[in-house]
């Protein structure tokens, strides 16, 4: 299938930040541990493993809280064996994480998940001696409902309301089924259409709640690929982290650390993601999910009662380590503290805050990984480009900003000819002549020539505007159907992989969407993909 990349900086979609790391500026690479290009993970590979989480007891209570999360739900012998080779020293894992958006939510859940998957394939190439494992990370202690609990369709947003609180992995499915009812209008007939509605149906009227539904739906989308799918809120994972959270809780290294960084960032003129607290953990409970805080001389869970001495957390952290919750500070830590990870795949303002973090990182010992921004991908149809083409609309003319897109496309196709530019050169050589005669009389003449330049240069300016305005007028209807195919691939203005969910293209390509996404991603391509499938 034809395939097109534009450099993320071209596409003026991608921060400056994120732009410079691709780049690989001097100034960020204090803050990263290994660039992600393919011969690197060689040396990250070797510093892992001489890391004493990567052993025993850390990959067997992994395997053994994956074969209980999986115990329910139809695995596929890749993803079995996937987890098996878990136990093995020389198997590590690549990871990507996300939240438990309403049936996967934007597109871009998608090409996280194939980046991961396509990069452990890459790396078994690479060194064959090694296994490499794709995993998805569930943010299931995540507590933004709001953030979640929609997805769009056609240019509509088909939302779950409720109002429980808490982590969402919690959450039980309860009113879920009139949302199926809305999906299944919306969604119409035919096989593809049955099939979605399917999975919408098993996956959140057949499960409890939230974190068990988004794991049956991403196996169902991705288990024949052998992605394996962690919910790390579990107490046998998180009694491996305790003396992370105690060092958390007691010193506040999190807070010291990357406050840090975030200075040093300040200084260099960029943009921060994230501020850490002065202690970065929430208390977890059934309904509950609010922040540690430490007051006089106590530490207590914001807006409620309750609260401990120092010897006294510390005992509760030992009995009940799973009522401690990262925040997006340590987050990151406790995901590297127990998998045997090697990179980690996110988006744009994920790879910022992962960049504020290499120092909190090294005080406590982990290994900091490689990070490596996802794949981003415009899918066209075939329709839609032969269209595109028709039309002379360029890959890159459509990143361009509305008005930008048709201003170019009124001068394009225009039988006249809107660009006054060589009128202005013409323009201003006329005045530099007129300067010179001013320097040779009265100088009160030269302001006079200033302001007369001023004057007609507005002028030819303003007609340029208002030849370009009567175009605009006159071609309507063509730059209607270009606007009209900008807004299908962009919708809202904004890039589709931020906007429209699966379903949308699944309803056209049915299963062969994920396969084609596999087959055309290349995870260290470093430029946004354009594909006609």
């Amino acid at each position: 299938m034809p395939t097109n990349y534009i450099p993320f900086r071209e596409t003026n979609y991608f921060s400056d930040f994120i732009c410079d790391y691709l780049d690989e500026k001097p100034k960020l690479k204090p803050l990263y541990n290994r660039f992600p290009a393919i011969g690197n993970f060689e040396a990250q590979i070797e510093e892992k493993l001489h890391s004493e989480i990567v052993r025993e007891p850390y990959r067997k209570v992994l395997v053994d809280v994956l074969t209980k999360q999986y115990s329910q739900i139809n695995t596929s012998e890749l993803t079995l064996q996937n987890i098996e080779n878990l136990n093995s020293e020389n198997t590590f894992t690549i990871t990507t994480g996300h939240q438990l958006n309403l049936f996967t939510g934007p597109l871009y859940f998608l090409f996280k998940i194939i980046s991961a998957i396509n990069l452990t394939k890459q790396l078994k190439t690479s060194y064959p001696n090694y296994n490499f494992v794709p995993v998805y990370w569930m943010a299931s202690e995540d507590h933004d409902f709001d953030e979640i609990n929609y997805f769009n369709f056609r240019g509509k947003k088909i939302q779950w309301n409720s109002n429980q609180s808490g982590a969402v992995g919690h959450f039980n499915t309860e009113g879920l089924d009139a949302v199926f009812e809305v999906v299944s209008a919306e969604f119409g007939l035919g096989k593809n259409a049955e099939q979605l509605k399917k999975w919408f149906k098993d996956a959140y009227l057949q499960h409890n709640n939230l974190a068990n539904a988004t794991r049956y739906l991403a196996n169902e989308l991705f288990g024949k690929h052998g992605l394996v799918i962690l919910d790390s809120d579990h107490k046998d994972l998180k009694r491996l982290f305790i003396p992370n959270i105690e060092k958390e809780l007691v010193e506040q290294i999190g807070f010291n650390e990357v406050s840090k960084t975030n200075s040093s960032l300040e200084d260099l003129g960029l943009k921060i993601q994230v501020n850490p607290r002065e202690i970065n953990f929430f208390y977890l409970d059934k309904d509950l999910r609010e922040r540690i805080v430490f007051e006089d001389n106590l530490f207590k869970v914001n807006n409620t009662n309750i609260s401990w001495s120092k010897s006294e957390l510390l005992k509760h952290l030992d009995e009940m380590p799973e009522r401690f919750s990262p925040n997006v500070i340590m987050r990151p830590l406790y995901q590297e503290v127990i998998l045997p990870n090697l990179c980690y795949i996110g988006g744009g303002g994920e790879m910022i805050y992962w960049l504020q973090l290499k120092s909190n990182f090294k005080v406590h010992n982990v290994t900091f990984p490689m990070l490596l921004l996802r794949n981003s991908v415009l899918v066209k149809t075939k329709k839609q480009t032969s269209k595109l083409e028709n039309l002379n609309i360029s890959d890159k003319d459509l990143f361009l900003k509305r008005s930008s897109f048709i201003n170019k496309k009124v001068r394009k196709i225009s039988n006249v000819d809107i660009d006054f530019s060589k009128q202005l050169k013409y323009l201003e050589q006329q005045f530099e002549d007129l300067y010179k005669l001013a320097e040779q009389t009265d100088k009160s003449f030269i302001g006079a020539v200033k302001a007369q330049e001023v004057k007609q240069l507005k002028g030819i300016e303003h007609l340029e505007k208002r030849l370009l305005k009567a175009q605009k007028k006159k071609l309507a209807d063509q730059i209607s159907r270009c606007t009209e195919l900008q807004e299908q691939l962009f919708p809202n203005q904004s890039l589709q992989e931020r906007n429209t969910n699966f379903s949308e293209l699944y309803l056209e390509y049915g299963d062969s969407l994920i396969d084609e996404l596999i087959k055309l991603l290349e995870p260290l391509n470093g430029e946004f993909t354009i594909i006609t499938i």
